[in-house]
Formats: structure tokens, sequence, C-alpha cells
């Protein structure tokens, strides 16, 4: 079994307990995430396509899961991850969503009703709201869940869950059929593909020797969580785009996230470390970053050199991972002049 969905129920978990935990904590006086990272975070927005196009539908396409759903009606959305959020309403149909999910943490869904309790589906609270398509991946649970909605005769696709940025042409494109919206998910495939393209044009280039070695820790201070990412993190992508390598996947970790320890982040070696902005608050900030075993003996810890990304985006893989991917490198690479 792929530890992707393993790993992204994980994160779902420790998002929810994040959200509802972890909102009021300071920066603890530490150095905290760059001028640039705080004002993406501020701005934490999608950007729909415009005109918004209409559906035109019925629609058939072919679930993860292998059965074949039609969409008949999608004036009333409900996406069941942040990710597919993200592409429904920047293919420009947020005004179709009825209700999102706790990983849905941009701006123009913060008022829709929430359907999730902790990372488990609220069937209930999805019928109430009188869907005509629900969206999923197979990490959505419980499984009682979906097949309570699908009982209910509500046409629900699921998708594999995105774990690089070789997804994210593949998922708009799958989630705009799906929709009746296939020529919208063609402009902005390639309005994302051309925005990543300029970010890539702008990355420094280093030796292999001399690229930056980047560990990306999972934290939540108010979850006592603390963990080392590694190859199936779903981070190495964003990491190795940027020019950097994945110091946990580098140092042997060939799962998804291990326990941090002084020894396992000894042996990482990390020149910088890629936290996301709420993880890196829950713990106090820089200053409280440093006192988690074994970061302060880092190089990344004694330079002080720490990336946070805002949660939602970092690994939603879809139409801002060309913002995400500018913002780690901007503070990758700050103040480097080659």
């Amino acid at each position: 079994m792929s530890r992707i969905p393993r790993l992204l129920g994980v994160l779902a978990a420790v998002l929810a307990l994040a959200v509802a935990g972890c909102g009021s904590s300071s920066d603890g006086g530490g150095a905290g995430p760059s001028t640039e990272a705080a004002a993406a975070a501020a701005q934490n927005r999608v950007e729909p396509l415009s005109p918004a196009p209409e559906p035109e539908l019925p629609a058939t396409v072919r679930s993860a899961d292998g059965r074949k759903v039609t969409v008949r009606d999608a004036s009333r959305i409900v996406p069941l991850t942040g990710s597919l959020s993200e592409i429904v309403f920047t293919l420009g149909l947020g005004s179709h969503v009825v209700a999102r999910d706790v990983s849905t943490t941009f701006q123009q869904a913060a008022k829709l009703p929430l359907v999730t309790r902790a990372h488990d589906v609220s069937a209930e609270g999805v019928l109430a709201l009188h869907p005509t398509v629900v969206l999923a991946d197979t990490t959505t649970g419980p499984a009682e869940a979906v097949a309570q909605i699908r009982e209910a005769g509500v046409p629900l696709i699921v998708y594999d869950p995105p774990q690089g940025l070789s997804d994210v042409s593949p998922r708009i494109d799958a989630v705009a059929r799906a929709l009746g919206v296939p020529d919208a998910g063609e402009r902005l495939d390639e309005r994302t593909r051309d925005r990543l393209d300029a970010v890539r044009a702008t990355i420094p280039h280093h030796p292999a020797a001399d690229r930056p070695r980047v560990a990306f820790l999972y934290v939540r201070g108010t979850a006592s969580v603390y963990l080392l990412g590694g190859a199936e993190s779903g981070a190495s992508s964003l990491i190795e785009a940027a020019g950097g390598i994945d110091a946990g996947k580098a140092s042997g970790l060939r799962k998804d996230f291990t326990a941090i320890t002084s020894e396992a982040l000894a042996k990482a070696a990390p020149d910088a470390i890629l936290v996301m902005t709420k993880g890196l608050e829950s713990v106090g900030g820089v200053d409280g970053l440093l006192k988690v075993p074994g970061v302060a003996e880092t190089p990344a810890g004694l330079d002080r050199r720490i990336v946070s990304i805002e949660d939602g985006a970092l690994l939603s893989y879809g139409p801002r991972t060309d913002a995400v991917l500018k913002s780690l490198v901007g503070q990758l690479y700050a103040g480097d002049a080659t």
C-alpha cells in the first residue's frame, strides 16, 4: 500500500488539531518567516479564471476507485480536500461550492460550512447541504461516510492524492472534465505551467556538491507532534524543483515521516529547514523550533535558516504551486548572490 494516503491522513488529523489549537501562538521573539512569506500567508487567496466558465454537462469520468461516475449538475459542489477545493475555485467555480473540509484554508472558502470532524467526513453534514457532486480522494474517510453519500444518490468522484509537481496538470484536467469545464481546465493548466516555468527560470544554479540540503519538518507543538520528512513526505518534489536536496530522503529515510531525534537530524544535516507556517507558530517561532531536540545543532539551526510556507498551500500541488515554489526559492536563497 502506498505511504502517501496514510501520510495525508496523518497530516489531515494533525492539521485539524492545529486549526483548533494553534491560531494564537506568537513567534516567541524569534526571527520568524521572511516578509515575503508573511505577506503570502496574509494573502492566502486563490486566483480564479475570468470570465467564469459555464459547465457543459453531463460528463462521465472514471473515479480512482474504478467506478464510472456521471455528473449531471455542478451547481452545488462539495470538494473534500483543500487541494481539490483550490482547483475548483481557481477554475472559476467557487460560487458553486457549498462546503469545505478542514484543510481548505484559503480566504475565499473561509465562510463555507465545515463538513469534517477532525479529518473524518460527516456524511450527514454533506448531505444536509444537498450537493449535486462530491469530490474526494483516496485518503477521504471514513469509508462508511463515503458509502453513505453514494447510497444517497450523489455522484462522488475519488482522485488519487497529489505526490509532486508532475501531478499538477493531470489533476486540473481531471477535475475540469468532471465538472464540465474542460476548456477552462486547459486555460488553467497553461497558466499554471507558464507560471511554474517562470519561477524555475529564477532558481540559482549550484554544482551538485553545493546544493542546499533541506529538511522538511512537520511540527505541531499543540499536539506534541515532531516529525522529520523522508522520501515519501510529499515535499521532495518541491525541494528538488527549487534546486535543493531533500535532506531526510538523502539521509536514507525511505518512509514518509519519522520522529525527530538528535541522531536523525545529525544524519540529515540540513542547511535549511522547511516547515508549515502554523507549525512554526505552534512551537513559538524560530526560537521555539530551535528548542526541539537536535534542531539547534544542525547547520540550519546554527544559521537560523528556516523556510515557512502556508499550511494549506505547501503540499496542495495545484494552481498555487508556482507561488509556493517562488516563496520557497525566495526564502531558501535569500542573500545568495550567485
